[in-house]
């Protein structure tokens, strides 16, 4: 049988990605394959697809864009005991999310709790796992301090909430508009921009270290505030290693990060921690999608909905 895909057999801008029919994707040993309720929209999407990190002119084969990834189980591999036909679930895709059909490995996926919309569904599999994976480098014990550039964002949101859940001081920077947003996280708002280490200087004498989700602004003003390069993480500032800050991205299978998804989805679930708003598309609209995302014209989270 077959569905519809969105995929791309050059890189370019959005303008490659082409919406087609194929043979639905099978399930190998460990993998379930999911019928895709939602799928959003990340940087790493438009920037894999641009070719930014490629040496050629094109992939060796069609490339279905997509990590994040929720839906309802449909076939599973042999092995696989949970989660079964039927059954629910949110997480990270291993053959492209942005289609009807996708395959996922059993371990990537969690149960999607029944309250949750499928649109906030699809979108946390990446901003969860890179906020705990990050959080897990810092490495900060309870009454630390800690600085989150970009706290309006999809991984700054659930960074602050995640920090501050454990005992961390947390100061969150964005725009001025956003300055009550911020704040209804439970964190310290600050505006971010020139004079950014003033006004957090004017918040606290000492911060251990500083999480810069937007990359954008200075880095050089986040080193000064955290007092030194090593206590400064960036996961989308491109000049990172010029100012001898550690670049983190890629990778859900890192064993610090077992049981984040299931953890921050019970916790939205519930109400207890803030998931971003999110902005729907149809799957005829990928490449709008990953435009908006690119240029910033959309805020929250970009979700197709195939």
């Amino acid at each position: 049988m077959t569905s519809r895909a969105v995929q791309f057999s050059r890189f370019g801008g959005p303008e490659v990605l082409e919406l087609v029919e194929r043979e639905n994707p099978q399930p190998g040993p460990g993998q379930v394959r999911v019928a895709v309720r939602a799928a959003s929209v990340n940087p790493a999407d438009w920037k894999v697809r641009s070719g930014a990190f490629a040496r050629t002119d094109a992939p060796d084969h069609p490339v279905v864009p997509g990590f994040d990834v929720a839906g309802v189980v449909e076939a599973v591999g042999s092995g696989v005991t949970t989660p079964g036909v039927g059954d629910e679930v949110l997480g990270g895709a291993s053959g492209g999310a942005y289609a009807e059909k996708a395959v996922a490995d059993a371990s990537a996926v969690v149960a999607k709790p029944a309250s949750m919309s499928w649109e906030v569904a699809g979108s946390l599999g990446v901003i969860v796992s890179t906020t705990y994976r990050v959080l897990a480098l810092l490495d900060l014990r309870p009454g630390a301090t800690l600085v989150v550039h970009g706290a309006s964002g999809g991984v700054g949101m659930i960074a602050a909430q995640v920090a501050a859940s454990r005992g961390v001081t947390v100061i969150g920077t964005a725009s001025g508009s956003h300055q009550d947003d911020v704040r209804s996280l439970g964190v310290t708002p600050v505006v971010y921009g020139e004079g950014l280490v003033e006004r957090v200087h004017a918040i606290t004498d000492h911060v251990d270290a500083v999480f810069d989700t937007s990359g954008k602004g200075s880095l050089a003003d986040l080193v000064e505030i955290a007092g030194s390069a090593d206590r400064v993480i960036t996961i989308a500032h491109p000049d990172a290693g010029e100012h001898g800050v550690r670049f983190s991205g890629g990778g859900t299978g890192d064993p610090e990060i077992e049981g984040a998804l299931a953890e921050a989805a019970g916790k939205i679930a519930a109400g207890f921690w803030r998931a971003p708003a999110v902005t729907t598309y149809p799957l005829e609209q990928a490449a709008q999608a990953q435009e908006d995302n690119r240029t910033g014209a959309v805020s929250g989270k970009l979700v197709l909905t195939p």
